[in-house]
């Protein structure tokens, strides 16, 4: 009888980042990505950055009509920024609007500390408002009158209908790479989304979401297992590193060279698929690219990687 409590899928899944910003582009990349047969596409978020970037739950929504099957989710959505009614609400309907498709991926930001004065959010909250959200949400997806006694949030019973299409709501999807993050995937979480990590650190952190899970008695709980990979698929390991390293510098205002060597996929696709297995290998199941090349080249060679990707398993 295993001992584990999380329960990983078999199969090898791979879903890729939207990154245009206007209507047409939006609408022309998701039904791209879904025609070429990934299975799912996700939304970056914040309320304000370095860079523009649209509002993630409204562009997901967008994303959902613009396409049928694909699963849509957020890597990930700054929960702490917003209060959890509302996130219940607005993730409610566009589970519903979508068929079912959302998978919630959350996070605590903290790396831009303006967008969490814009919002009268202290950002030393930023963890405690999260766990408690998460415990929020949870409460208003079942549809019934409920309600919530919390350090940050109290109101008496109220009911958010129409409920999610999905039984218990989106999965809520723990993002992070810090000890806080695997304690609340592990005792809160329904799966693991990775950031800036290798396959090591990947099987590391998974061990360590494993006991907090252990310590929760938790048992025999369907966890997703994420990996967020920025990636450039080109025949120049070295022109890749220097791209990477200059988009990643330009989104998040410091210097990148060290960790896009270290954390992204880059190169011929042979040397990515082997990096690939080796997170496999360390349990991930599901890989969400996120390209940092211009967008015809990435679909025509990523898209004749699925297969390999999927055969990874």
């Amino acid at each position: 009888m295993s001992t584990d409590p999380l329960v990983l899928r078999d199969d090898v899944e791979c879903g890729v980042v939207m990154t245009a910003q206007d209507r047409d582009q939006v609408l022309a990349t998701s039904r791209r990505i879904e025609e070429l047969g990934f299975d799912s596409i996700w939304v970056g978020d914040h309320v304000s950055f370095y860079v523009p970037m649209l509002e993630s739950l409204t562009l997901l929504s967008f994303v959902a009509a613009a396409t049928e099957r694909v699963r849509i989710g957020t890597g990930v959505y700054l929960l702490p920024l917003r209060h959890p009614t509302t996130s219940a609400k607005v993730t409610s309907t566009i589970d519903v609007l979508s068929g079912g498709r959302l998978d919630l991926g959350v996070g605590v930001g903290g790396e831009f500390p303006p967008e969490f004065e814009a919002c009268g959010v202290p950002v030393n909250e930023r963890g405690s408002r999260a766990n408690e959200s998460i415990e929020v949400l949870r409460k208003l997806w079942t549809g019934e009158k409920v309600g919530h006694e919390g350090k940050h949030f109290s109101f008496g019973p109220v009911a958010l209908t129409p409920k999610p299409v999905q039984e218990g709501g989106p999965p809520i999807i723990v993002g992070g790479r810090k000890a806080p993050a695997f304690r609340r995937a592990g005792r809160r979480g329904d799966g693991y989304i990775s950031h800036m990590c290798s396959s090591e650190m990947y099987a590391q952190n998974l061990d360590a979401i494993r006991e907090h899970a252990r310590v929760a008695e938790r048992k025999d709980v369907p966890f997703r297992t994420d990996c967020f990979i920025f990636t450039i698929l080109g025949d120049d390991y070295d022109a890749a590193l220097k791209t990477a390293a200059s988009t990643l510098q330009m989104i998040y205002n410091r210097p990148f060279e060290d960790a896009a060597r270290k954390y992204c996929l880059l190169g011929r696709p042979e040397d990515c698929l082997e990096q690939l297995r080796g997170f496999v290998k360390s349990g991930a199941r599901r890989f969400v690219l996120s390209p940092l090349m211009g967008l015809d080249e990435f679909f025509e060679r990523a898209a004749k990687m699925l297969p390999e990707i999927r055969a990874l398993r």
